[in-house]
């Protein structure tokens, strides 16, 4: 295949979010879940990610060489080319098999990166090399699968300009996952933190429900949405309600769309099956249910992300 294979050492560790195909909002089963609440404005559209791609020479599409590993404060871990410049992933592509679907002006100001002379990071399991045949026949790179790219407006090494850009790009990690940081390990009972994945507990009036590592219940806000993935819960209720932090995804949850959300705030927040989730502070206890109902607007969560007992 053309790639260079380099010395085998430990993987890297990332804690990052478990990802399914991005957030579609083609689940027919949940639509009237979906829907916004009375009086909702539509949402604007989302900001097209290939336009004005500018092409900086140094981003242009040229081998990447020796790779390397950029540890960040914003990310963790990145992968970048020999000349240190972020490499991304597309959420429109797929791994498995890998495929790019990014062409014409969308491959502008996202140049791929040739498979031609790259070679593995130090601690980077290099089996996780590849590379995909494009449209076009040339040779892309690709990372655990997932072909890989610079970004046409990134002019220097350590550059993240495309990171969450049209909430479809994102860094790569050493691992091929998106590169995220790892969170601090809560001490176990806080009320907000998820100390580990989210599971499914089962509640005699409530059937099974998600609960965070801790055991305690988690939930959705009605007037959020899902598609595109926004909290309409801020300032004072937050206060009430934290944010679920990203967490793995434990038995018996859908893993469709098992996403983490980039608030405006600077949190990042769990969400399942593309709905952003919270936990409650008026649960004191695992098991607690006490913020079902609230408002006629928060309700548990059933595993495959819809509300429970919503009217």
């Amino acid at each position: 295949m053309g790639i260079k294979r380099g010395t085998t050492l430990a993987a890297v560790a990332v804690v990052v979010v478990l990802a399914a195909t991005a957030c579609n909002g083609d689940d027919k089963a949940d639509k009237a879940d979906a829907a916004k609440p009375a009086g909702a404005t539509a949402a604007a559209p989302a900001a097209d990610p290939y336009a004005g791609g500018g092409g900086a020479g140094a981003a242009a599409a040229k081998p990447a060489g020796a790779l390397a590993v950029s540890t960040t404060d914003k990310l963790g871990p990145v992968l970048t080319d020999s000349a240190g410049f972020t490499l991304y992933r597309f959420d429109k592509d797929t791994a498995k098999p890998p495929a790019s679907n990014c062409d014409g002006d969308c491959a502008k100001a996202w140049p791929v990166v040739p498979a031609g002379d790259a070679s593995a990071a130090a601690g980077m399991d290099p089996s996780l090399l590849g590379e995909v045949v494009r449209k076009d026949g040339s040779k892309q790179l690709t990372v655990a699968g997932w072909p890989a790219y610079r970004f046409a407006k990134d002019t220097k090494a350590g550059d993240l300009g495309g990171q969450g850009v049209g909430g479809t790009w994102f860094a790569l990690a050493p691992d091929g996952k998106k590169a995220a940081k790892a969170a601090a390990p809560a001490p176990a009972g806080t009320p907000g933190q998820a100390a580990g994945a989210l599971t499914v507990a089962k509640d005699p009036a409530l059937g099974e429900h998600i609960v965070d590592g801790n055991g305690m219940t988690v939930y959705r806000f009605k007037p959020d949405t899902a598609w595109p993935m926004v909290s309409k819960c801020t300032g004072d209720c937050l206060a009430k309600w934290p944010v679920v932090p990203p967490a793995e995804r434990g038995s018996g949850i859908v893993e469709k769309n098992y996403l983490v959300l980039d608030r405006p705030d600077g949190k990042k927040q769990q969400t399942v099956n593309c709905w952003p989730v919270y936990t409650f502070t008026g649960d004191k206890k695992p098991g607690d249910v006490n913020g079902q109902g609230v408002g006629g607007t928060w309700y548990a969560v059933a595993p495959d992300g819809k509300l429970i007992g919503a009217q």
